[in-house]
């Protein structure tokens, strides 16, 4: 449940209804592709835009293309984007997962979020994988 402060809800606040540059698969994808690593595949089938690094999922874009999953740091961090109304669980996913619609975030959102899945997948890779990669730049 949302309370209101000031007349306004805390995803109000932080995400107003208009966005000056709409989200979309295409953005995701540019960003996505972006990480030292990074490769696209479609595991899940034709529409499904998954991005791996090492191997390991960090975002992916379902077939209907309404917004991103990605992979937080913990399941404590996935609950307060969710408790706060900037997203929702991501299904078929773990709770340590999140979905953002595209509605309710803009591309320097999208660069924070998708590069913390980004980093926190390749953190937990062997160090010979993390090794390999290429330096990630800031």
């Amino acid at each position: 449940m949302q309370v209101p402060f000031m007349g306004m809800t805390l995803r109000d606040r932080l995400f107003p209804a208009k966005r000056e540059s709409a989200m979309s698969r295409d953005i995701v994808n540019r960003i996505c592709a972006g990480f030292p690593g990074a490769e696209c595949s479609a595991p899940f089938g034709p529409g499904h835009d998954v991005w791996k690094v090492g191997g390991k999922i960090f975002a992916a874009v379902g077939a209907k293309g309404e917004g991103v999953s990605l992979k937080c740091p913990d399941v404590e961090t996935a609950q307060m984007l969710i408790e706060a109304g900037v997203g929702v669980k991501a299904p078929y996913f773990h709770r340590s997962w999140v979905n953002l619609p595209f509605e309710s975030f803009d591309e320097a959102e999208a660069r924070h979020r998708l590069g913390v899945a980004y980093d926190t997948i390749r953190a937990g890779l062997p160090q010979k994988a993390q090794a390999a990669l290429p330096a990630r730049p800031d």
